[in-house]
């Protein structure tokens, strides 16, 4: 009888050491002669910056590239981002915080943001009817109705988007497609009725909607083909709901390829995208996250021990679950390089694991901590660090950080 096992068993080979640009060895190298184990994030700002240039520079006037912070929140990462995107999306009071000042306010205007978030609070929408944000991303009925009583009791008006979970999208490729029970937006029979609600209530100007029913797509057609559906989706039931479509938001979803998996074709994208009709006035929004920022960060652990057990070889982290929990909970094949430190201060056996298969585990207590199952290894040692590329993305923000209390990771810029 044979096991199935899960993507992250399938057999492989750590990265070579090349992987890892010589700025990101010598900043961890140099961590080494710290004296305490290391636990760290690296990000390269350059790197993200330059993955927006390409998507902007692809894509037509009418479309605007807004930052997902949610996928990497660390200041110099948005920072580094503000030049070269359109604006930002926030979903919490400390995302809109972080980055209202990332990009200065210009003839009064402020800052370029998109609110999202299935459960908002009263003191989140009020933060966000106070900044003035370009469209609060509105999930139901409820939330309408709140936004109305802040806006009339701040004296102002709001511009809110109405979130959509579709019933279906009649593109193929690798979507994840609407019609199915979601905390997320209104299900679209009911959006005529919330858009007539919405459309009475004082202190609201609706601008459009938001549409987010696309993950992880590697498939460039395919998603300029969601993108078509989109904007003809909001001009039709604008149009029968009888108000002016501004702005459409058609969410993140851009595939990052790991494992070599064919990379999503920018250029492609933007030729085919610029074939969309999109009427004049009219703003489309993508909010790229982990696509723009996946490449500019290394997560890297110090090896604490290498152990035997039952003919299997366990390489353990100062690290794991609590500061890099993606790969477990997503259960994709996350691969490793390991950077030699040849510094051994301990006066006894160093232990190691030579041209065989390891497990990379964690310092958690529980067997859930395990980062990348049977990988082969040329050679890894107790105070050699493990380094996991791509890890820019929903990395120290996605972990879980207090389990056990263990120091938290580092954040650093190359």
């Amino acid at each position: 009888m044979s096991i199935e096992l899960p993507p992250s068993a399938a057999p492989r080979s750590v990265y070579p050491l090349d992987v890892l640009p010589g700025t990101v060895r010598q900043r961890l190298l140099g961590l080494t002669q710290a004296g305490t184990p290391v636990s760290a994030y690296v990000y390269d700002g350059a790197v993200a910056a330059e993955r927006a240039r390409e998507l902007r520079t692809a894509l037509p006037e009418w479309a605007a590239v807004y930052y997902a912070v949610k996928a990497n929140s660390f200041p110099g990462i948005v920072e580094a981002l503000a030049p070269h995107v359109d604006g930002f999306e926030v979903a919490s009071c400390s995302e809109l915080e972080l980055a209202a000042p990332a990009k200065p306010v210009i003839g009064g205007t402020p800052v370029p943001v998109v609110a999202a978030g299935p459960a908002k609070s009263v003191p989140v929408l009020t933060a966000l009817v106070r900044a003035g944000v370009e469209a609060i991303n509105a999930e139901s009925l409820l939330e309408l109705h709140r936004i109305s009583r802040i806006t009339v009791g701040e004296g102002v008006r709001a511009r809110v988007a109405l979130r959509v979970n579709p019933a279906s999208i009649p593109v193929t490729g690798s979507l994840h497609m609407g019609g199915v029970p979601s905390q997320f937006g209104v299900a679209e029979p009911d959006v005529p009725e919330v858009l007539r609600e919405a459309l009475r209530l004082p202190g609201l100007d609706v601008i459009g909607f938001h549409i987010h029913a696309a993950s992880n797509n590697l498939d460039a057609e395919a998603h300029a083909a969601y993108l078509r559906w989109c904007v003809e989706w909001s001009v039709r039931t604008a149009q029968e709901n009888g108000f002016e479509l501004r702005h459409v938001d058609i969410g993140g979803g851009i595939g990052v390829a790991f494992e070599g998996e064919k990379p999503f074709d920018i250029v492609r994208f933007g030729e085919v995208a610029g074939q969309v009709d999109v009427p004049a006035g009219v703003k489309v929004v993508l909010e790229p996250g982990r696509f723009l920022v996946a490449d500019c960060g290394w997560y890297a652990a110090e090896v604490t021990d290498v152990k035997q057990s039952y003919g299997e070889a366990f390489v353990v982290l100062r690290g794991g679950i609590n500061h890099f929990q993606l790969p477990t909970s997503w259960d994709i094949v996350h691969n490793i390089a390991v950077l030699p430190v040849d510094n051994w201060t301990e006066d006894c056996h160093r232990p190691a694991a030579e041209e065989t298969r390891v497990t990379v585990v964690g310092e958690l207590c529980t067997p859930e901590d395990t980062l990348l199952r049977d990988v082969h290894v040329d050679r890894v040692r107790a105070g050699d660090l493990v380094v996991f590329p791509y890890a820019g993305s929903y990395g120290w923000e996605f972990a879980m950080h207090r389990f056990l209390g263990h120091p938290v990771a580092d954040r650093l810029l190359v």
